[in-house]
């Protein structure tokens, strides 16, 4: 119940409102972004490849209801992937970037009602292609973010054709999601990058599983599909149980043919304990202004993080 409550929150612009006007908040924001600018999310990658991990970074922002606004969402990636490059970031792609598509117009021109849309799709691969060609050139590559049930065919149909000429660009996939065993068939092929994470949306029974119990034999399941495959897998989780399972069908692979894949901010002392082990770990780091939604489903994700945030809200009070 607790989780559902913060994910409707999340949608919520009364309570958005709200929140994002209390300067307590920006201590916790700050310990799951980055920061809101390019030069902060460069400096986070730089330490975190000082220490010997892996970078995704994600610009935040979402639902995108505004053209100009999803052109300069896609400038503002060619801009970080330039500076990424000028500092020997990007090589053999140890900092990569990851692009919700709803960022980038997904949903723009959805006159028949709400959700993606031949017109959005469009625009959304228009300024795709222009980041992943923004990435290769810079030595790294891009992974087409995962969002609600709603894009997801969307998502996938954008990132398979985006690979014709950019075949590092990556698919995530949703272990909550009824459809994602069939999804993760689909996309199966030598090579290919997948992230595969539980899922962190308010989804409608029929779409998705519920209960905690559900996606995680959904997990399990799809991840023993991904290791058994010919594809490169990136296992997103911080599931100690999940972790030793993905440890133990590695055995079976290359090595160097797979990677964890976690939250900046979310236990921080088992990522590097993993890189310590030879263990390629990469990092999501969002940065951005737009720090609202993922706050609140990274508070769903994890309850226990709850107690400190009202904490921070009643300390300005």
């Amino acid at each position: 119940m607790l989780r559902k409550a913060l994910l409707a929150a999340a949608a919520s612009e009364r309570i958005r409102q709200a929140v994002t006007a209390t300067p307590a908040t920006r201590a916790i924001v700050a310990r799951y972004v980055a920061g809101e600018t390019s030069e902060d999310a460069v400096a986070t990658a730089r330490a975190l490849r000082s220490a010997g991990l892996l970078v995704t970074l994600d610009y935040l922002g979402e639902d995108t209801a505004d053209g100009q606004r999803a052109a300069a969402t896609a400038a503002q990636y060619v801009h970080l992937l330039g500076k990424l490059a000028a500092e020997g970031l990007t090589e053999g792609g140890a900092v990569e970037v990851s692009v919700k598509p709803t960022a980038l117009g997904l949903l723009l021109g959805g006159e028949g009602g709400p959700g993606p849309n031949a017109v959005g799709e469009r625009i959304a691969t228009g300024h795709l292609e222009r980041i992943a060609a923004a990435a290769r050139d810079a030595g790294t590559t891009v992974t087409v973010d995962a969002e609600d049930h709603r894009t997801t065919a969307a998502g996938l149909r954008i990132a398979t054709a985006l690979r014709a000429r950019f075949p590092g660009v990556g698919s995530v996939l949703q272990a909550s999601l009824r459809r994602t065993e069939a999804d993760l068939r689909a996309v199966a092929a030598p090579g290919v990058r997948v992230r595969l994470c539980k899922g962190a949306y308010a989804e409608p029974a029929a779409e998705a599983v519920e209960s905690r119990h559900d996606v995680d034999r959904g997990y399990a399941r799809c991840l023993g599909l991904l290791m058994k495959g010919p594809g490169y897998p990136m296992v997103a989780t911080h599931d100690p149980r999940l972790i030793a399972i993905t440890r133990s069908l590695s055995l079976a692979r290359p090595a160097g043919s797979f990677e964890y894949q976690m939250l900046y901010g979310v236990r921080p002392d088992e990522q590097r304990r993993l890189a310590a082990e030879g263990a390629q770990v990469r990092v999501y780091v969002p940065y951005g202004g737009d720090w609202y939604p993922y706050l609140l489903r990274r508070l769903a994700e994890r309850p226990s993080n709850l107690a400190l945030f009202l904490r921070s809200l009643g300390s300005s009070s």
